[in-house]
């Protein structure tokens, strides 16, 4: 490790000689102290990706700065899918903590489809008999799901799982006790019922049981004779792996999905964004800038049921707009990044606070790394009664590299001020 850091000191000193420009100079255009680069390239202090991808962006090193900077690995491979005989339930504690266990499953089918759908007059072991009151518990679940979503957009992911884990089994009880074509309706209904389970998980920080529902989503999806979301489930695999850092890992699993014929073109779209962040993380521009232009024609080709839930992002007007705000900021060009954040997170519906929290940290951390400290902090004031709200592990994340890169400025009058009630955001989310 000491090594790499020196191997990445001396290419870093030999670029910025080339360039003619001084240790303070690359310091003021990264945000940087002289100090704290004269340590960096002396080997004295281990570069941060953070730090190589910005070097990379002012020295034009097109990702060869990047690459000398190893990916830490200090987490577990990601899970792969359970068994299909186990479910995975948010647990709750006395303390107000949340974790999953396995259960198994015919033991939930049984307690579920007994107690959970009550829109079915008294049984729900038997559906209405009647082809109207069908269509109207169909309507009725679409509606609902919808209502779940606005909830998970104003409140932590703990409240949203339990009901939703529920209304996922009833759906698919019920759906095995109907007609041909409500039974498929019902199925796909169940799927993205599952699948919205899969990201409330992720957002309580649990992988394995990520996967499972993702898993398990695409299986429902195929009994309803939709085969595309087996790809959907490679695109979350993939922002998993994103999350945890692993861009490579990211980048195969999109491909994956990317390259599957049988997946809709918004599911293509999904997948070309991310191979465009993992690009981005890369440090190789053009080749983000490819897959964003891929993601946005593909995107455009969505034809995809109106009635139906949308997959991904529901709540932002541009999605690959908003990605390459945050695909720059990984390319080390934050001024970009801010500009087109802000441009973005200003469109976002008041009332989507999930969202507005999500890409107004990312925002905040762009304004950060351009060195436009009092605005970031504004911007982190603002949020931070959204992100307890919401409770989401992958926000937090971000919120975890905003403290850092603020930490780097102290001193700063407008940093000072902000400290103790960020310090005090991510103490109260360890553990929730």
């Amino acid at each position: 490790m000491l090594e790499q850091s020196h191997d990445f000191g001396r290419e870093l000193r030999r670029r910025r000689m080339a360039a003619r420009l001084s240790l303070q100079q690359l310091g003021q255009r990264v945000h940087y102290s002289k100090s704290q680069l004269s340590k960096v390239e002396r080997g004295i202090k281990r570069p941060t990706p953070e730090l190589a991808r910005l070097c990379d962006a002012v020295l034009d090193a097109r990702g060869t700065l990047t690459r000398l900077v190893p990916v830490q690995h200090a987490q577990p491979p990601l899970p792969a899918p359970g068994s299909d005989d186990e479910v995975w339930l948010m647990q709750l504690s006395k303390d107000g903590s949340s974790s999953f266990q396995p259960v198994r499953r015919r033991d939930l089918i049984a307690a579920g489809a007994a107690s959970v759908l009550t829109m079915c007059s008294g049984d729900p072991r038997s559906l209405p008999p009647d082809p109207l009151g069908a269509e109207t518990l169909v309507d009725a679940s679409r509606m609902l799901f919808d209502q779940f979503r606005r909830l998970g957009q104003a409140s932590g992911p703990a409240s949203v799982l339990p009901p939703l884990i529920a209304q996922t089994h009833s759906l698919e009880q019920l759906a095995l006790r109907s007609g041909p074509r409500v039974r498929r309706e019902l199925l796909l209904l169940a799927a993205r019922y599952a699948e919205y389970a899969g990201w409330m998980a992720q957002e309580c920080g649990d992988e394995k049981a990520a996967v499972w529902w993702t898993e398990r989503a695409v299986q429902l999806a195929a009994a309803g004779s939709d085969t595309g979301l087996a790809a959907y489930a490679q695109v979350r695999r993939s922002l998993i792996s994103l999350y945890r850092g692993d861009a490579s890992d990211a980048a195969r699993l999109a491909e994956h999905a990317l390259e599957s014929d049988a997946a809709p073109a918004r599911v293509r779209g999904l997948a070309a964004q991310h191979l465009a962040q993992a690009r981005a993380v890369e440090g190789d521009y053009d080749a983000c800038m490819r897959g964003l232009d891929r993601a946005r024609d593909l995107l455009g080709q969505d034809a995809a049921d109106p009635a139906q839930p949308v997959l991904g992002a529901s709540q932002v007007p541009d999605v690959v707009s908003m990605f390459t705000g945050w695909c720059l900021y990984d390319l080390g060009r934050p001024e970009r990044a801010a500009t087109l954040l802000d441009e973005e997170t200003a469109r976002i519906a008041p009332h989507a606070f999930r969202t507005r929290a999500r890409y107004g940290v990312r925002r905040a951390l762009a304004h950060a790394a351009a060195g436009e400290l009092d605005h970031a902090c504004r911007i982190t004031t603002e949020l931070l009664p959204s992100v307890r709200l919401i409770h989401s592990s992958t926000v937090l994340a971000d919120l975890r590299r905003l403290s850092r890169t603020l930490g780097r400025h102290a001193r700063h009058r407008s940093v000072r001020a902000l400290i103790p009630d960020l310090s005090d955001t991510l103490a109260r989310s360890v553990g929730a």
